[in-house]
């Protein structure tokens, strides 16, 4: 006769899952003799061992009682019926497992493989994953809220990371993060975003890099900043374009010309009379 832990040790189960086979009803439970303990026939271990390979096989607890009662065609049905069971387990979480793998990214199942690819692209240059993980939030956002812009958007991003100056600029803004906002280098590098904000006549959407966006902006005060700054200056340029009948930029660009072309120690009002702006057409003589 065999103790409880004997009887366990002999089918490779532990005590407290004999005490369960038990208490569900599938292994019964010997009296107890006279010393108080419980004693386990040689039947016992057979069957418990059976009960322990059918569970094993992924065999639900509640069928185990019948199979062990069941005649050999009866078996072998119940068996298939499992054995179904089984395959449409493994298919769910077969394809549990490769959603898993794409929420350790958090990206596929939320963006585009075009969007997807940008990310990566990320990566490759160097740029921070902490970055990769704003941007990746701010494609989310513009998916839900004007999805017909990601497409062009897309084919904009692409092109900006083909660009060194561009992604220049994105390793630059990336090592910023940790600045302090008052920073002097922040000086140098908001020159260098506005004026590639110039160069591409972005002006209308501030921070046309993206690295500038208000929802990355929001980790960083020295970020922050930098949208702060670019908002204002491309609000000085629309105002600047409004009161001009030509754009603020051809106005600058004009006014650099002319000052160019002055003849040595000819101001500007000799100029404009010179070429007939300042009092209507050049008199002829």
């Amino acid at each position: 006769m065999l103790t409880i832990s004997q009887l366990a040790a002999t089918a490779g189960v532990t005590v407290r899952t004999v005490r369960h086979y038990h208490h569900v009803g599938l292994l019964p439970e010997p009296e107890r003799d006279g010393s108080g303990y419980r004693r386990y026939s040689a039947q016992a271990a057979v069957d418990l061992i059976r009960i322990r390979t059918l569970a094993d096989a992924g065999v639900p607890l509640a069928r185990i009682d019948e199979l062990l009662r069941a005649q050999p065609t009866e078996f072998a049905s119940a068996i298939a019926d499992i054995d179904a069971e089984l395959r449409r387990r493994i298919d769910q979480l077969t394809e549990n497992r490769r959603r898993i793998a794409e929420l350790a990214g958090g990206e596929g199942l939320v963006l585009p493989p075009e969007v997807v690819a940008i990310l990566n692209r990320m990566r490759d240059l160097g740029i921070s994953e902490r970055r990769v993980r704003l941007e990746r939030d701010s494609w989310i956002l513009m998916r839900a809220l004007n999805p017909d812009a990601v497409p062009q958007r897309v084919r904009d991003k692409n092109a900006s990371l083909d660009d060194p100056e561009t992604t220049r600029l994105y390793l630059a803004c990336d090592r910023a993060f940790d600045w302090d906002p008052h920073d002097p280098r922040l000086d140098r590098l908001i020159d260098d975003l506005d004026a590639w904000e110039v160069a591409h006549e972005r002006d209308s959407q501030p921070g046309g890099l993206a690295l500038v966006v208000s929802r990355i902006s929001e980790a960083s005060p020295a970020w922050q900043r930098i949208v702060t700054t670019l908002v204002h200056r491309a609000e000085r340029r629309r105002a600047a374009a409004l009161r001009s009948p030509r754009p603020a930029r051809q106005v600058e660009q004009a006014d650099q010309v002319e000052q160019a072309a002055l003849s040595p120690g000819e101001d500007a009002a000799a100029r404009h009379r010179r070429v007939g702006v300042a009092g209507g057409p050049t008199h002829r003589e």
